[in-house]
C-alpha cells in the first residue's frame, strides 16, 4: 500500500521514487507524548518498535533512513550553536586534540611518570663445586624453568681420528644410559610435559631441559643422567651414522648451511677449520670406542657448567651437587690454535639460482665485547632479507640493505649481513641470492654497501639510533625466553668465566658512535675476503678480482 501511495505521487515525466507520507514517519502506534521526543531518543524508539522477525516493511525503512538523516542535520545545527567543544564530550580536550600534534603532550593533561625501561631482575649466582663443576642460576619468575648442561667441548677440540664426533654426540643425546633405556627417557619427558634438546657447536656443546617448576627436580635428574652415563650402544651408533650420512648429502642441498660451513673450511687454518657436520670420509671409522674416547677426554668436572633459570639458587644446588660432585676432573687442556687466511670455495649444483657469501674476519671475537657489540649494532643498521616479507615496523624493512638493494633490484631475491662469531675470531659479511646472470652485479652492490659502511659521512644519526634501539629491544625481548636465559649464562661462563649483567652489554651498544662504525667496518675490510659460491657458479666474479676491490 505504502509504494502504491508514493508512485501515485509522482509527477508525469519525472523519474519515480519511494517517499513514504507524513504519517508513516513514526509508526502508527506512536502516541502524542511519543512524537515530542527529541530526535535521538524518538528515532530509538522506533528502531525498538521493529521486531527483526517482521516481514519487511517500507514505510519503517524510509521513516528509519529519514530519521537517520534529520538527527544528523540537528546534530550539526546544534554543534555551529552551541560551539564544537562544548557539544562534543571531550570538551577542550577533544578540540586540543585536533589541533596538537600527537607528538607532543596535549595541553591541559598531566603526563603519567614513565616507569623505567627494565625492572631489575634476580642476580645471577654462581657456586663451584670442589671438582670443578660450576652451577649457576637466575630465579625469573613464572611457572615454568629451565636447566641446562653446558660443555666446553666442540669441533675445535676434534683430530683427524675424531673428526665429526661432536655432530654424533648430538644425536646420541637422550638415547639409553647406565639406568634408562631411550624408551624410558621419552616416558619420563612425557610425564613432565617437558621439551629437551641437544646441540653442537664449534666450541660448546648444550644440553636442555624445559618444564613446568614442579618438574624440575626429575627435569635436572634425567638431564644430568643422560648427559653423565650414555652407553654409546653399538647399535645406535650405526644407526645414528646413517642419519648423519643422509644429513650430509642434504647439506649439499642446502645452499645456507653449506655456504656458512664452507667459509670455515677455506677461510681459516687450523682449529676453526674442523668440520661441524661429520664428513663423509670419517664416518665410515667411527665406532662406539671412538666416541667414549672423544666423550671422557672433553666431558670434565672443569668443562661443565649447569645453568638454570626459573629456579632458586640453591634448590637448584640442592638437587644437582649429588649428582655432580663425584664427577671426574680431568687434565687441563689447552684451545687448539686456529689463523684466518681468507679465500674461495666454490661449488656447482644445479639451481636456478646462485648463492654467493662475501666475508671478512672479526678479529677477538666475543672476547672483544666492544667491537662484538659494535658489530651486531651494524648487522642490524645493515639488515636485509629476502625480496618478500610480511614484516612491518620493527622488522628491519628500513634497514640499509633493504632500502638501498632490495627495493631496487628486482632480480634480487635475497640480501642479507650475517655474522658467524666464535670466542676468539669470527666472520661478518654479505648473504646474496640472485639469478645467474646477475651474480657479477650483485656481488658488486655488496662490495660497494660493504665499502659504504666504512666511508665515513654514509651512515646518519637516525640510522645508528634505530639501530641501536632495535638491537637493545631484540636482547631485552630474547632473555624474556627462560631458554634463552640459561643458555646466556651458561655460554658466557665458558667464555667469559662470569655472567655479566645485560645492562653491561646494553651499555656498550648505547654508547657506540658513528666514528666506532666507521672504525669497525674499516678494520674488518682490511683483512683478506672470504668468498664461497653455490649453483650456477660461472659468473661469480673472480677472487682475484673482489679482492682488488678492497
Amino acid at each position: 500500500m505504502a509504494t502504491a501511495q508514493a508512485q501515485q505521487r509522482c509527477e508525469p515525466g519525472k523519474p519515480k521514487t519511494l517517499r513514504p507520507n507524513r504519517s508513516t514517519r513514526l509508526p502508527p502506534t506512536t502516541t502524542a507524548a511519543q512524537r515530542r521526543l527529541p530526535p535521538p531518543r524518538r528515532l530509538a524508539l522506533a528502531l525498538a518498535a521493529t521486531d527483526h522477525h517482521t516481514p519487511p516493511n517500507l514505510a519503517v525503512a524510509m521513516f528509519r533512513l529519514r530519521s537517520s538523516a534529520r538527527l544528523l542535520r540537528e546534530l550539526r545545527e546544534a554543534s555551529q550553536s552551541y560551539g564544537r567543544r562544548e557539544w562534543l564530550s571531550g570538551g577542550a580536550l577533544a578540540s586540543a586534540a585536533r589541533t596538537t600534534s600527537l607528538l607532543h603532550p596535549l595541553p591541559g593533561l598531566d603526563v603519567p611518570q614513565c616507569l623505567p625501561d627494565q625492572l631489575g631482575g634476580q642476580p645471577t649466582r654462581v657456586t663451584t663445586l670442589p671438582n670443578g663443576v660450576r652451577v649457576a642460576s637466575e630465579d625469573v619468575p613464572g611457572p615454568s624453568g629451565c636447566v641446562g648442561v653446558f660443555v666446553d667441548s666442540g669441533s675445535v677440540y676434534e683430530t683427524t681420528e675424531t673428526a665429526g664426533m661432536s655432530h654424533l654426540l648430538e644425536k646420541l643425546a637422550f638415547k639409553d644410559t647406565a639406568h634408562r633405556s631411550h624408551l624410558q627417557i621419552v616416558q619420563d619427558v612425557e610425564a613432565t610435559g617437558g621439551n629437551v634438546g641437544a646441540s653442537a657447536s664449534r666450541e660448546q656443546m648444550v644440553y636442555s631441559y624445559e618444564t613446568l617448576k614442579a618438574y624440575l627436580p626429575q627435569a635436572i635428574e634425567v638431564l644430568i643422567d643422560c648427559v653423565r652415563n650414555p652407553l654409546f650402544l653399538r647399535d645406535e651408533v650405526k644407526r645414528q651414522v646413517a642419519l648423519a650420512r643422509e644429513e650430509v648429502q642434504e647439506l649439499q642441498k642446502n645452499p645456507e648451511k653449506f655456504l656458512q660451513e664452507s667459509l670455515n673450511l677455506v677461510g681459516y687454518r687450523g682449529a676453526l677449520a674442523n668440520p661441524l657436520v661429520a664428513p663423509e670420509e670419517s664416518l665410515s671409522r667411527i665406532s662406539s670406542s671412538i666416541i667414549r674416547k672423544f666423550y671422557h677426554e672433553n666431558f670434565t668436572a672443569d668443562r661443565l657448567v649447569v645453568a638454570a633459570s626459573g629456579v632458586d639458587h640453591q634448590y637448584l644446588l640442592d638437587i644437582a651437587e649429588p649428582l655432580l660432585s663425584d664427577w671426574h676432573k680431568g687434565s687441563p687442556v689447552e684451545r687448539p690454535e686456529s689463523a684466518y687466511i681468507g679465500g674461495d670455495f666454490r661449488h656447482k649444483a644445479d639451481s636456478e639460482m646462485t648463492h654467493v657469501a662475501l666475508a671478512f674476519e672479526v678479529p677477538g671475537g666475543w672476547l672483544q665485547e666492544r667491537d662484538a657489540a659494535i658489530m651486531t649494532v651494524v648487522q642490524t643498521l645493515m639488515g636485509g632479507g629476502g625480496s618478500f616479507s610480511s614484516g612491518g615496523p620493527g622488522k628491519g624493512m628500513h634497514s640499509r640493505l633493504y632500502l638501498r638493494v632490495l627495493t631496487k633490484y628486482h632480480k634480487v631475491e635475497s640480501f642479507l649481513a650475517f655474522s658467524n662469531v666464535s670466542d676468539r675470531s669470527g666472520l661478518f659479511g654479505i648473504y646474496l641470492t640472485t639469478p645467474p646472470d646477475f651474480v657479477a652485479k650483485a656481488v658488486d652492490i655488496a662490495t660497494k654497501e660493504l665499502i659504504a659502511i666504512a666511508t665515513p659521512g654514509q651512515v646518519t644519526d637516525i640510522e645508528l639510533t634505530r639501530a641501536k634501539n632495535s638491537t637493545i629491544s631484540a636482547v631485552l625481548m630474547n632473555l624474556e625466553s627462560r631458554v634463552i636465559v640459561a643458555e646466556d649464562i651458561g655460554r658466557q661462563l665458558l667464555t667469559y668465566g662470569c655472567r655479566k649483567p645485560v645492562d653491561h652489554f646494553l651499555q656498550c651498544m648505547d654508547e657506540i658512535t658513528l666514528d666506532d662504525i666507521t672504525a669497525f667496518a674499516q678494520k674488518v675490510l682490511s683483512s683478506q675476503p672470504t668468498m664461497a659460491s653455490w649453483g650456477d657458479v660461472d659468473k661469480v666474479p673472480p677472487y682475484e678480482f673482489v679482492r682488488k676491490r678492497f
